[in-house]
């Protein structure tokens, strides 16, 4: 099984791809990682920032915008 990736990359990684200025497939292989691996921890983050007492957590729109730019940026 291999190694897990420490977690402040991770955090980099997930930066990097909201910033948006490039598709999560070429983040992803900018990182040498996985697209589907970072499309796991976009969602697994996205996840935590609506658990309740997060400042992003209330805003449900933040998450459902999230939501569109990954669909749209899978289809380009």
């Amino acid at each position: 099984m291999p190694k897990p990736f420490p977690e402040e990359f991770r955090r980099d990684v997930i930066t990097v791809a909201r910033k948006g200025d490039a598709t999560i497939e070429q983040v992803a292989k900018d990182f040498d990682i996985s697209a589907s691996a970072l499309h796991r921890w976009l969602k697994i983050a996205d996840d935590q920032d609506s658990t309740p007492g997060s400042a992003l957590g209330d805003s449900a729109e933040l998450k459902e915008l999230r939501k569109r730019n990954r669909l749209l940026e899978s289809l380009t």
